[in-house]
């Protein structure tokens, strides 16, 4: 009897209750593929239950990684017996993303971040601008005098306590807005980097700034609109257009080139990931490295995964890596992603599913990924006409892109219809 031929003894488990048949073993061809496999969950699933009306597209696991192989190929590469009965745990397939928007600005878009349904973006014009999610443009600010490389809410989820956005101007910028006006002011101006800044995160608390740039430098600010105890009155001066220009808390230095991303871990610990080939994690109260990671390429951006607790990065080649700092066996780069066929320049967490996140490329490809499937994303989300500089999923309803083609694309999760 050929492979083809023979069979194998499987039990389908699943955590999903509404969707759960009895878990007894079966005998299916060992050759057997996904499409078969979701075909026979369904007509389990409707012989079991009498309210499942409408045929389901089911995803397979087996040892927490998605199946993209025959059965048997899929356990031959892992190395699982084939002996005895094999668990395939099934789940809802995530649905794909589906086109909803476009926003066309004036030059690159460099910086994106969604909350609620408002999208802020920074472009390569100067400006600092603020949409709707349906593509309509609220304001669009110019008081950068040079290329806006990020913009951050300082409260996720909560456009009513402002942003910040950070330039190649050297200085980063604090703006208060009220949501439903177009009345958008900058307030304070961050003040202290000797080159230009690349990268800024907001502790999850926003009482802390982190930026980052080609000074190589981390500097962390105070996040309040208000005075702050830490900050001496003297420095605290207003300039033109009654802006505050406000100074550093603290300057920390390690790095060798430019911090091209910041995640706060929690509001004590930040990560910086740089083009000096290293990820660092630094103690936000004593104010120094706790450790640091060394890599094989110039780090271009990261994302942060609180309900993981693992860090993605992407680099100078094709490639996304995810880290769990916390390993103490074995290599902390736990998964390689490999699927773009140019420089992967950003990446980002969905805040809300610990498996899915999303990437962007020079090779003008958004990808949406699952971490359990590293052979292949989940789906190519098609549109840009140039580089992606800049992926966002912050807000779970959208997947937002943007880049050199001038472009922002929003795509809607359907999940969240």
């Amino acid at each position: 009897m050929n492979s083809a031929e023979s069979q194998l003894q499987v039990r389908l488990l699943t955590k999903q209750e509404n969707f759960a048949i009895p878990d007894v073993p079966l005998a299916v061809p060992s050759s057997i593929e996904h499409s078969s496999l979701n075909e026979l969950v369904n007509q389990l699933i409707k012989e079991n239950k009498s309210d499942f009306l409408k045929p389901k597209e089911f995803d397979f696991l087996i040892q927490g990684e998605l199946v993209r192989l025959p059965l048997v190929e899929h356990l031959t590469e892992h190395a699982i017996s084939t002996e005895a009965t094999i668990d395939i745990e099934y789940i809802e397939r995530t649905p794909a993303p589906q086109p909803q928007d476009s926003l066309l600005h004036d030059d690159w878009v460099s910086g994106i971040h969604c909350a609620d349904k408002w999208i802020l973006t920074g472009c390569y014009d100067y400006s600092v601008n603020l949409w709707t999610t349906h593509g309509k443009l609220v304001t669009s600010q110019k008081q950068h005098t040079n290329i806006v490389k990020k913009v951050v809410w300082l409260k996720e989820g909560d456009p009513s306590c402002g942003f910040v956005s950070v330039s190649h101007d050297l200085t980063g910028l604090l703006w208060e807005w009220e949501p439903g006006t177009d009345t958008v002011k900058p307030r304070i101006a961050l003040r202290g980097h000797e080159k230009g800044v690349d990268s800024v995160g907001v502790s999850p608390n926003s009482q802390r700034i982190a930026t980052g740039g080609w000074d190589t430098n981390l500097k962390i600010w105070s996040g309040s609109f208000e005075s702050d105890d830490e900050e001496p009155a003297n420095k605290k001066v207003k300039g033109p257009k009654g802006i505050i220009t406000r100074t550093p808390l603290h300057t920390l230095k390690g790095h060798k080139e430019t911090i091209t991303a910041i995640n706060w871990i929690d509001n004590h610990v930040i990560s910086t990931v740089s083009m000096d080939h290293t990820i660092k994690f630094w103690d936000a109260e004593l104010y120094g490295i706790k450790h640091d990671i060394v890599g094989q390429k110039a780090f271009l951006d990261a994302s942060w995964s609180s309900l993981s607790n693992t860090l993605l990065t992407c680099s100078a080649d094709r490639h996304i890596r995810l880290y769990d700092p916390r390993t103490s066996q074995g290599s902390v780069i736990k998964t390689t992603f490999t699927s773009h066929i140019l420089w992967v320049s950003s990446v980002a967490w969905s805040r809300y599913d610990e498996h899915l996140f999303m990437s962007g490329g020079y090779d003008s490809c958004v990808k949406l990924w699952d971490s359990r499937s590293p052979r292949a994303p989940l789906y190519n989300l098609e549109g840009h006409q140039g580089q992606v500089l800049v992926v966002d999923w912050s807000n779970n309803k959208y997947l937002v892109s943007g880049g050199s083609d001038n472009n922002v694309h929003i795509f809607r999760n359907k999940q969240i219809m």
